[in-house]
């Protein structure tokens, strides 16, 4: 015997000896629905106040055997999400096997209903400007947790981030194969929204606790199980109506089971509509198909098809400063206007991107599984936008050279010369400016929307001209071709010992590019960069620099043409992950590990005229990395009552597409001392189990260190350009290397069955997520096209802010009332705190203190640049939600509504937000801040809903 073999066996014996356990007897049973009495695999069965507990196996077949039970009178509770548990007295005797036979759960059709609408109304504001918020969906499926319950019901309305982690943090598995794109780390929602009835099976694992698919990663892992054998039996009609996403969703649903022949059948239609949810003009249109058919070839053997198809077409909103929304409110949405009378939005993101699936599971033998896997994603996704650069080419017939005329003045209603603040910018304004800020605001309140008609009236004027389209609606497009191939083992060496292990592959081609969509009443658009006469200073001819490709010189394009840019990446991700997971009486613990290859290459398909030759044009340097993964943890159940978890894990992650490039659209030019990306986590949790007082307290902590991040913006009045470019203005790409950051916190969920229909609750988290380093941190640009422009000593001083990412601090009170005639009803008060800006990188670096002929301004001030670094806390708000449903039974039929209203009392707050860079330095930066009526270059910021309700009322059979 090894000494870590005597050590446990010491430590197994002793822990035993604090009360008398039976050795020999067991309990057994079988867990099924009512309704239907299919059986419920993974149900968690617990003997109360022992810290026992076991899971039902794939026939719903539960056992203790060698769990060394306590004996006697005994509670035995049977827990299932979606579903109301049950608590059973037995009596448990010393050698005897005590068969329960059938024991059965009925649905809790209040928890379905309101999982369904929480994730409807989350996961379509995923991929807005604000996408890295965190989607609570995963969380459901550990519904137990009060805290969790919290995150994903209360806190989610507010895109709270659990412990300050978005989605780039987690892993999503659909049927065992990961879902998360590799351009930005985050799965894409909007591939399967509105397939709610169909994705009610959920296994998540929290933070870095064991999962049976994948080594995972700091944010846990959620597994959506699409399995047409596993769906409940029955069908579902219900329809949803709500003024925060969408207006109105219909969705019709019906699952066989397992028939007679071995097969199961899976089938949800759905739809979602609206001219606009809570934000002005957000237009929503999508609808949702899914298909599952499963064949049980033998008792061995089973083979899972699943497809699904969610396309949909949605209105955007955007940031705003401060300015715009005093005068306009949070609903304001400058990105529609009246076109003929119709509402028109100029930000539309469209998604198609269909998803094909096979899975077989086989099972070896009673011990032995293998699962595998795969898939293929394909379609587009693109958002469109207001080209104003269209121009003409014109050719000087005494000097042969060639200009190109044209452009336009940015058409937002937002732009900041058609805002009040802009009349008044000037110390001790004139008269005549009041007047023009007055104009200017009640213009601005009476219409302040985007000026459809002036756009076309200005291209229908060049037409008339023999000219090109000034204006044009163009998207960023990507085509994404993804397939997916993993095999997931599972082995059960013995009845306390699991093995899991999986071996995974991805290939990914992504072809990008712009497309012409609408030249607005034009007939043609000139693909050239009307801005490149700003930088023709630098070399060679204007007409050149403007190319988009140089190989198709000035060339107009026409709808449905590529233009601007085009290339097109390719990665493929290889890993391998091995698990052991140990269960004994006291203790339970795991260890896992995984190792994996990154690879990602760029190839041109345009020849840039700024980056010319094979800087821009063909095959572009390959990136390859390197990541492995270790983690472990424990169980300790001290008594029925106290249990503590400890987790711990190291990710070594390859960088996404977004960070390894600095400006793909126009180069192939990675980012220097690009890095896998470093992340040590840890968590240690309290939880304490009784009939009347359950909850979870837990200390968190996660570190990244060697992050990368690119950004792009305009900025001004930049220092150490070429003298050649004396207006020292460029739009630029900003990269920052060598980010670290540090995340610690504690969070807590507590809640006490008073009554048996009346439950109290409680939860929060209390964070600090802050820099801590100083990343490096330089800009490109086709200004500069052959320069990487860094300042002193090219950091950026961020050490000790804040990251960024929804409230460090939240706080919950509430109760839940369940009445026994099938009603319920809900409220919670919920705060929220310390909230930050995303601060900007390039005011914190050595170009703040410089002038433009890069000596140090001889009036700057540490302590007035202080004031003006100082990053932006938010002000504290408070939430009120209320939940109320009600179901009744109907013959063979259940009938039900279910209703939620969030943000009671209309309160307005900021959920994010970012510093502009377009003031760049200590004079620019404190002359606009300190505008006696408003800066010009303010802070913009994301705004939460005000008052908005979901209500859905449903027939199930």
């Amino acid at each position: 015997m090894t000494r870590f073999e005597r050590i446990l066996v010491i430590l197994v014996l002793t822990l035993s000896s604090f009360g008398f356990y039976a050795q020999t007897t067991d309990v057994v049973g079988v867990i099924l629905d009512l309704d239907t009495e299919e059986p419920l695999p993974g149900t968690r069965i617990f003997i109360e106040g022992s810290g026992i507990e076991v899971l039902t196996d794939a026939e719903a077949k539960f056992s203790f055997v060698n769990q060394n039970l306590p004996l006697g009178e005994q509670v035995l509770e049977v827990s299932r999400t979606n579903y109301e548990s049950k608590r059973y007295p037995i009596i448990i005797e010393e050698g005897k096997i005590l068969n329960l036979g059938d024991l059965f759960l009925e649905v809790d059709m209040s928890e379905v209903n309101r999982q369904i609408g929480t994730i409807s109304l989350s996961e379509d504001e995923l991929d807005g400007d604000d996408a890295s918020s965190f989607n609570i969906s995963g969380l459901l499926a550990s519904s137990q947790d009060t805290y969790l319950r919290a995150a994903a019901f209360d806190f989610s309305a507010a895109f709270f981030n659990p412990r300050g982690l978005d989605n780039a943090n987690g892993e999503l598995l659909i049927n065992g194969l990961e879902m998360n794109k590799q351009f930005t780390g985050r799965p894409n929602w909007a591939n399967w929204g509105g397939l709610n009835d169909v994705q009610r099976n959920r296994v998540f694992s929290m933070s870095t606790s064991a999962s049976d698919y994948t080594i995972g990663d700091v944010a846990g892992v959620s597994n959506i199980i699409m399995r047409a054998s596993k769906m409940r039996k029955g069908g579902r009609v219900s329809y949803a109506s709500s003024n925060r996403s969408y207006r109105g969703r219909v969705m019709a649903s019906y699952n066989t089971g397992l028939m007679n022949g071995g097969w199961s059948y899976s089938l949800l239609l759905s739809r979602r509509f609206g001219e606009e949810g809570f934000r002005e003009g957000t237009l929503y249109d999508a609808n949702s198909i899914a298909l599952s058919v499963e064949k049980r070839i033998t008792d061995k053997h089973s083979l899972n098809f699943t497809g699904f198809y969610a396309p949909n077409r949605r209105g955007m909103g955007t940031p705003v400063t401060q300015e715009v929304v005093d005068l306009k409110g949070i609903a304001y949405n400058p990105n529609w206007g009246l076109l003929n009378g119709i509402q028109r939005n100029s930000r539309i993101r469209k998604t198609e991107e269909p998803v094909l699936m096979l899975n077989h599971y086989w099972d070896i033998s009673d011990r032995l599984s293998l699962n595998t896997n795969i898939g293929y994603q394909f379609g587009f996704s693109s958002t469109t936008r207001i080209d104003n650069g269209g121009t003409r080419l014109f050719e000087d017939p005494a000097t042969g050279q060639q200009v190109f005329l044209g452009g336009a003045r940015n058409p937002s209603p937002i732009y900041y010369q058609n805002l009040p603040s802009y009349y008044l910018r000037n110390p001790n304004p004139s008269p005549f400016d009041y007047q023009s800020a007055y104009l200017a605001q009640r213009e601005f309140q009476a219409e302040g929307q985007f000026p459809w008609t002036e756009l076309y009236f200005a291209n229908h004027l060049n037409q008339s001209r023999g000219g090109n389209s000034t204006y044009a609606l163009q998207s960023d497009r990507v085509e994404d071709k993804m397939f997916m191939a993993n095999s997931i083992l599972d082995y059960k060496v013995k009845d306390n010992i699991t093995i899991n292990a999986r071996l995974n592959y991805r290939s990914l081609e992504s072809e990008n590019f712009a497309r012409m969509e609408d030249l607005l009443g034009g007939e043609r658009f000139l693909d050239v960069d009307f801005f490149a006469e700003e930088t023709d200073l630098l070399s060679g001819l204007g007409s050149d620099l403007a190319q988009s490709n140089l190989r198709t010189p000035n060339r107009t394009v026409q709808v449905g043409d590529r233009y601007k840019y085009n290339y097109k990446i390719d990665a493929a991700v290889m890993d391998a992950f091995a698990q052991a997971q140990f269960q004994f009486r006291s203790l339970d613990f795991y260890m896992g590990l995984s190792f994996g290859k990154t690879r990602y290459q760029r190839t041109g398909l345009y020849e840039n005229g700024f980056f010319p030759g094979d800087r821009s044009f063909g095959p572009g340097e390959e990136l390859d990395f390197t990541t492995y993964a270790l983690k472990a943890g424990a169980t300790y159940r001290w008594s029925g009552r106290h249990i503590f978890t400890l987790n711990a894990a190291y990710f070594q992650n390859a960088p996404t597409l977004r960070n390894s490039y600095s400006n793909a659209r126009q180069n192939g030019d990675t980012v220097d001392g690009i890095s896998e990306v470093n992340i040590q986590s840890a968590d240690v949790s309290y939880i304490y189990k009784s009939p009347v007082l359950s909850g979870r307290v837990s200390g968190f902590y996660t570190g990244f260190q060697d992050e990368t991040n690119v950004g792009f913006y305009y900025t001004e009045e930049l220092t150490g350009l070429p003298s050649a470019n004396n207006q020292n203005n460029a739009f630029v790409q900003e990269v920052m290397t060598g980010i670290d950051r540090l995340h610690y916190g504690i969070e807590f969920g507590v809640e006490a069955q008073i009554l048996s229909t009346l439950k109290l609750k409680a939860a929060g988290s209390f964070g600090q997520y802050i820099y801590t380093s100083n990343p490096e941190l330089y800009l490109t640009s086709q200004n500069f096209p052959d320069l990487q422009l860094s300042f002193g000593d090219g950091k950026t001083d961020l050490k000790d802010l804040r990251v960024p990412g929804g409230p460090e601090r939240v706080y919950q009170l509430g109760f839940e009332y369940r009445d026994p005639n099938y009603w319920n009803l809900g409220l919670t008060v919920n705060h929220f705190s310390h909230s930050y800006i995303s601060p900007s990188g390039l005011l914190r670096s050595d170009n703040f203190a410089l002038d433009t002929d890069g000596i140090v301004y001889n009036d700057y001030d540490e302590e007035v640049a202080g004031g003006i670094l100082k990053q932006e806390r938010f002000d504290p708000y408070r939430l009120v939600n209320v939940i109320a449903g009600k179901s009744w039974r109907v013959g063979s039929y259940y009938v039900g509504f279910f209703g939620v209203i969030n943000n009671v009392l209309d309160q307005d707050y900021k959920t994010g937000g970012f510093e502009q860079s377009r003031t760049s330095n200590f004079r620019s930066r404190g002359e606009d801040l300190s505008r006696e009526n408003g800066a010009l270059f303010g802070n913009r910021y994301f705004f939460g809903f005000g008052t908005t309700y979901y209500l859905s009322a449903y027939i199930r059979f």
